[in-house]
């Protein structure tokens, strides 16, 4: 009669990691986000970031040159509590 309440507790215990997960992705996105605005190049304010949960960072978004892409990339390896850094990055004259 108890089995059941007990695999009740184990999900319940086991949801808890995951808002904790996703506030770490969110800090260290924030991190990121902060840097390149702090750069004060107007294409780097445009770059997107998305974390995972196990800290890669994916970069995506269209900059100007490949210096500026190169310099997003730095950033992002240089903020605490990255793993990783993916670029998904485009180089337009547009952007």
């Amino acid at each position: 009669m108890l089995a059941p309440v007990m695999a009740l507790a184990e999900d319940a215990d086991s949801d808890r990691a995951h808002p904790m997960t996703f506030v770490k992705d969110s800090v260290i996105t924030t991190k990121v986000k902060a840097k390149l605005a702090d750069e004060k190049i107007s294409t780097l304010a445009h770059v997107r970031v998305d974390t995972d949960k196990k800290g890669v960072v994916v970069l995506s978004g269209k900059v100007a040159s490949q210096e500026e892409a190169d310099k997003a990339i730095a950033l992002a390896r240089g903020t605490e509590g990255v793993t990783e850094v993916k670029s998904k990055v485009k180089i337009s004259k547009e952007a």
